[in-house]
């Protein structure tokens, strides 16, 4: 369940940036793409409240863990959330 922790690209992320990631992808689990819309805007407005911010880049690989084991179709939900709340998540990011 925990293999993208293996995920190259987040050897370079910051410890308390890894560690957000790790409670959005546990409160992720086996949820389909309409759900991870709120949990990634929790994830983004607790990272605010601590000062973190998270770059385009970063968001794109969060999305692409979230992805990881989940259907094409479960895949093409989740970018159909992503793109209707991204406004949402551009006003919480950088």
């Amino acid at each position: 369940m925990d293999e993208w922790m293996n995920n190259p690209a987040l050897k370079g992320i910051d410890p308390a940036k890894l560690e957000l990631i790790r409670m959005a992808a546990a409160r992720t689990s086996g949820k389909t793409g309409r759900d991870l819309a709120p949990v990634m805007l929790a994830l983004i407005t607790s990272a605010n409240k601590q000062g973190i911010r998270f770059s385009p880049e970063e968001v794109s690989l969060i999305l692409d863990i979230l992805k990881e084991g989940k259907s094409k179709e479960e895949q093409e939900q989740i970018e159909r959330t992503i793109r209707m709340t991204s406004s949402i998540f551009q006003k919480h990011m950088q």
